[in-house]
């Protein structure tokens, strides 16, 4: 008997635990006009992403150069796909905080980037324009 009331505790109290990934509506919402910078736990400067209308970003590694892209969903992720990069980047998206963290599914448990800081101006890029 108790086993079975623990069995169920446990069951019960699950949904409680897990995170729910942001989905293609939330996320949206939450990005489009915005700016943003992205670190992980080693590297603070990962990136800045700039999402435009129509799903559309562009994305710089810090480096002055830009790539344009796009964004959609698959399977519950969000994906990018970038120009002159045949392949997706797909992440799993959550809400962390203030803020929100990405989990690489594309090459699961490689990396994860937590929004850092909105920027309040345009990209400059060296090669692509914003």
């Amino acid at each position: 008997m108790r086993i079975s009331i623990l069995f169920t505790a446990l069951f019960c109290a699950s949904p409680l635990l897990a995170e729910d990934r942001m989905s293609a509506a939330e996320f949206e919402a939450y990005v489009e006009g915005r700016i943003m910078s992205f670190g992980t736990t080693s590297n603070p400067s990962y990136g800045v992403e700039q999402y435009l209308p129509n799903r559309r970003v562009l994305w710089s590694s810090g480096n002055g150069e830009c790539t344009n892209g796009v964004w959609y969903e698959s399977k519950g992720d969000i994906c990018f796909r970038y120009d002159g990069d045949p392949e997706a980047k797909c992440w799993a998206i959550y809400r962390d905080g203030d803020g929100i963290r990405a989990e690489f599914t594309t090459r699961p448990n490689t990396t994860v980037i937590f929004e850092i800081e909105d920027y309040t101006v345009p990209l400059i890029c060296g090669d692509a324009t914003s």
